[in-house]
């Protein structure tokens, strides 16, 4: 096997020989070489002490960006690469780990190179490439890594259930790497994880969502939400989206599995955009139908208010992941929106329906239409033809409308201030609704976008609304 490494770091291995060191890439690094992925975040392990010849790299290699960590016996740096890249370095030495049952975190002690490959998480990340000048380039694969790397399979060094004891969060990177990757989990690392997914409970939230938008912002996030799902990890992180699993038959009728049609919009939705909080959008897009789910003999199954529920379950599942909070409006409103182009594609659109649809989405009615086309996921094919056509339609008579990037941005010609100052009145229910009727008038067309007739508008508003009153 050939692998092409950069001199940067053979540079490194002539300093360890000076030091008489013995010098190792190690991880994801000598694994995404073998991948031909790119990837300029590098581990490498000394045998000995790492501190001084981190030290010692950033002197000669003009390394920048420098974080030490003596007590893990850690190094953090940058060095130059070739054309410009910039190689992200951890610098550790050789260890082996022991655990308290109740934790995650490792008690360290020195260790041997064998010792330390064999505390890794899977077979793929437990090779170790020399840089050292004798042997420079030699892979050494204690645990059959480069078989399973050829047969795109996913094992453990060690026995699977000790693995995941060790540290659960790996249960995570399993999933992760089989989403990112295309490989699969072995049958023993399942079973494992369906065994100790409970354990997943003692990793911090935060290491956790980590790992989970990893898998929503790989090339197919289902590949991963299912192996959460069947080993039961999804129920133990994420109870509310696993909820949705599940058929139920009522008189021979029976609606379809919704998390199954979940994972089939991610995926239908990922080729298409690398936007991971629209992602996360259509993972919760009908995160409220458990909770609305009715059958009646008239109608069959309905799911009545699903999105209403869904923009309030997403705000408890932002908070539980601890996701950012600056992207849940975002997400809430393609949840609220989802359904709405849905009935302009079935029938003949009017230029105020269209306006509507454009001032409520703004800067994201793009990213709200390919969630729509990604929300098809039957499987009879006239059926996904014609409605994808009808969507078609709705976008050529958005086109139409010509007004597209001014509503985007739309902001009314007068605002709350100024309805205040020119009726006299305070904030409350009687502001908010004249400021939605100027809006809707202006966006039906009704009366013109202009600051004398939305003020001559709202006028005749309040008169009509004091009028109604008495």
């Amino acid at each position: 096997m050939t692998l092409t490494i950069p001199d940067t770091l053979f540079r490194i291995g002539d300093i360890a020989d000076r030091n008489a060191m013995g010098c190792y890439l190690v991880g994801g690094f000598v694994r995404d070489m073998i991948l031909q992925r790119p990837c300029t975040d590098i581990d490498i392990m000394v045998i000995g002490d790492p501190v001084p010849f981190a030290k010692q790299i950033r002197k000669e290699l003009h390394g920048k960006n420098f974080v030490l960590f003596e007590r893990f016996r850690t190094a953090q740096l940058e060095i130059p690469g070739p054309e410009g890249v910039h190689y992200k370095l951890e610098l550790v030495g050789a260890r082996k780990e022991s655990y308290n049952p109740e934790s995650r975190k490792p008690i360290t002690l020195t260790g041997t190179l064998e010792d330390d490959l064999a505390r890794r998480d899977f077979t793929l990340n437990a090779l170790a490439l020399s840089l050292n000048r004798q042997g420079r380039g030699d892979i050494i694969d204690q645990h059959n890594g480069l078989r399973d790397l050829k047969e795109e399979i996913l094992r453990t060094p060690l026995d699977p259930e000790q693995t995941f004891s060790d540290d659960p969060l790996r249960m995570m990177r399993a999933a992760r790497f089989a989403a990112q990757l295309g490989f699969t989990p072995a049958e023993e690392v399942i079973e494992a994880m369906e065994t100790m997914h409970k354990r997943i409970t003692i990793v911090s939230r935060e290491r956790i969502s980590t790992e989970f938008l990893k898998i929503m912002s790989s090339p197919r996030p289902s590949v991963g939400l299912i192996i959460l799902h069947q080993t039961g990890l999804l129920q133990e992180i994420m109870p509310d989206v696993a909820t949705m699993a599940g058929i139920e038959q009522v008189d021979g009728m029976g609606h379809k599995d919704t998390l199954f049609h979940t994972f089939k919009v991610i995926d239908n939705l990922s080729p298409h955009t690398d936007n991971l909080w629209l992602r996360v959008a259509a993972l919760l897009h009908d995160i409220g139908k458990p909770a609305t789910k009715r059958f009646s003999k008239q109608h069959g199954w309905t799911f009545h208010g699903h999105d209403a529920v869904g923009i309030r379950t997403a705000a408890k599942i932002f908070r539980e992941m601890r996701w950012p909070m600056s992207h849940l409006d975002y997400v809430q409103k393609m949840i609220r929106l989802h359904h709405r182009p849905i009935p302009l594609s079935k029938e003949e659109i009017s230029d105020s329906a269209v306006r509507r649809l454009m001032f409520d989405a703004g800067e994201d009615l793009l990213d709200l239409m390919a969630l729509c086309r990604a929300d098809v996921t039957s499987k009879n094919p006239r059926k996904v033809a014609k409605i994808m056509n009808n969507f078609t339609n709705v976008e050529k008579k958005i086109e139409e409308v010509g007004e597209k990037d001014l509503l985007a941005k739309w902001r009314p010609p007068i605002d709350g201030l100024d309805i205040m100052k020119e009726l006299g009145i305070g904030e409350g229910r009687l502001l908010g609704a004249i400021k939605k009727q100027m809006e809707n008038a202006i966006i039906d067309g009704r009366i013109p976008y202009d600051r004398e007739a939305a003020i001559t508008f709202i006028k005749a508003a309040y008169e009509q609304l004091q009028h109604e009153k008495e």
